[in-house]
């Protein structure tokens, strides 16, 4: 049986504005994930999604894992902290009528940071307007207004975000799938050049369940994939990284990727 490599994540894996984006109406196939994917054959599922935080990272990847009979290898790259994924009163504008993400450019204080950021852009400008209108009419706007006013916290998200790389983790290996897990941005464990797991007893413990013998990281303290493209200058598009630095760091990846996919 020809194994599946399940891809999750963010943008960055699901691949917008790569030169095969139909405005984000389905996966790329250049992405970093596809490019291990056609490295040893595989099929390849994309469960990734613009904007998702870690929790509905790992929420869809489990989804997916649990309902399929097929050989898997999990790939993963790790997304921001400070995007929440909710289970709202059920709409049909909502994921599975009941699934939202909730980022801080949800929020109306962000609206123009957003709109600034995207301005190079009309397709992302659209897919961002579309989805403005759908958070009004499902009633996140206001409710992500007031978690991030009230609620959000630096702490809270990398706590909620190392619960779920572990929850994860755990998971596939009881279920003897083979996974590499990797990230965007090193914001995952650092506050600039500060370890977050140093915040107290709570936090050192939870990093400590985390098992960094399957992850790949894109240089000294935790680099991530985002920052390690803008370091060594590669095209970008709007806000995402394009094509080759897609395909330079899956070869970067690819030794690591072949020791987990043939379980050496």
């Amino acid at each position: 049986m020809t194994r599946t490599l399940l891809a999750g994540g963010c943008s960055f894996t699901y691949g917008h504005e790569l030169s095969d984006d139909m405005e984000g109406n389905t996966p790329s196939r250049k992405t970093w994930s596809a490019h291990l994917s056609n490295s040893v054959g595989a099929n390849y599922f994309c469960t990734a999604r613009a904007g998702i935080g870690n929790d509905g990272i790992a929420r869809r990847v489990f989804n997916y894992i649990a309902n399929t009979k097929e050989q898997c290898f999990v790939a993963v790259m790790w997304s921001f902290t400070s995007r929440y994924d909710w289970a709202m009163p059920r709409h049909r504008n909502l994921e599975d009528t009941r699934w939202t993400t909730i980022t801080p450019w949800d929020t109306e204080s962000e609206q123009a940071e957003a709109l600034r950021r995207l301005a190079g852009s009309d397709g992302q400008l659209r897919i961002w307007k579309q989805r403005k209108l759908n958070l009004q009419e499902t009633g996140v706007m206001p409710f992500a207004d007031a978690l991030y006013r009230y609620a959000a916290n630096n702490y809270h998200e990398t706590y909620q975000s190392w619960k779920n790389i572990v929850w994860l983790q755990n998971i596939l290996k009881n279920k003897k799938i083979p996974y590499l897990f990797t990230l965007a941005d090193n914001t995952l464990f650092y506050d600039e050049l500060t370890p977050l797991w140093e915040q107290d007893a709570l936090m050192n413990a939870m990093y400590k369940e985390i098992d960094f013998s399957n992850w790949h990281t894109f240089g000294e303290r935790m680099m991530g994939f985002n920052q390690w493209a803008t370091l060594n200058d590669y095209e970008y598009g709007t806000t995402h990284p394009l094509d080759r630095a897609h395909k330079d760091a899956s070869e970067l990846m690819k030794d690591k990727f072949l020791q987990l996919y043939k379980g050496e």
